[in-house]
């Protein structure tokens, strides 16, 4: 009998996360059966519970996954002892919310509303919620290390206190999550230019309007 490797073992389990992907993104956690990720992803019963013993499993499995893009996101940016400008980095998370994908997988899917299902089954499954919080303590450190660098290159108070920082940050980032799930009209593009007019220093000079509007539309000369 052939030995089953470690790639082919990694390829099955990216299989069964991508049609669990889909299937909560669908249908919500609890709507989602294991016999529909089984079905959805064209694998044998037998094989899906050789990698996952139960669909809790598969859920903590795909968040774990979504977190772990950001992880990569923030190992760019800081390579090198760079430091990168907070909005920066808030650029580059929120833009790739849209792109993510799952490990061996070669198409795209959106796992903002999968990661908003994930927070709150956090709040009832005692196990998920522990892993999720480990993963968010991880992000926070994350944002506390681009908050101090950007310290220490001189663009903060000398007193700022990096972690209190990295908490807010992290708080932006969620907040795009949210509106994107919830609100029809958010945009990245809106979201990234209004972030960074917020957390970039202000300009010198600022460009006057030409015209006041007054509250019915007219224009005051």
């Amino acid at each position: 009998m052939p030995r089953v490797t470690e790639e082919y073992r990694a390829t099955r389990r990216a299989e069964i996360l991508h049609a669990a992907a889909h299937c909560f993104v669908r249908g919500g956690f609890h709507s989602t059966s294991m016999a529909d990720i089984i079905r959805e992803s064209g694998l044998s019963a037998g094989t899906m519970y050789l990698y996952f013993r139960s669909k809790e499993e598969i859920i903590g499995a795909v968040a774990e996954q979504t977190l772990h893009t950001a992880d990569e996101i923030f190992a760019d940016l800081l390579a090198d002892g760079a430091a990168p400008a907070p909005a920066e980095v808030l650029a580059v998370l929120v833009e790739r919310v849209g792109e993510l994908r799952l490990a061996g997988s070669d198409s795209a899917v959106d796992l903002s509303p999968l990661t908003v299902q994930v927070w709150g089954e956090a709040i009832r499954n005692r196990e998920l919620g522990a892993r999720v919080n480990d993963a968010y303590l991880r992000l926070r450190a994350h944002w506390t290390e681009v908050a101090r660098r950007w310290r220490d290159a001189g663009n903060l108070h000398p007193d700022a206190v990096p972690e209190q920082i990295g908490t807010v940050l992290l708080g932006l980032v969620e907040g795009f999550l949210i509106q994107h799930v919830l609100i029809s009209d958010t945009t990245t593009q809106d979201y990234v230019a209004g972030a960074q007019a917020l957390l970039s220093p202000a300009r010198t000079e600022i460009r006057k309007p030409s015209a006041r509007r007054t509250r019915r539309g007219e224009t005051a000369q």
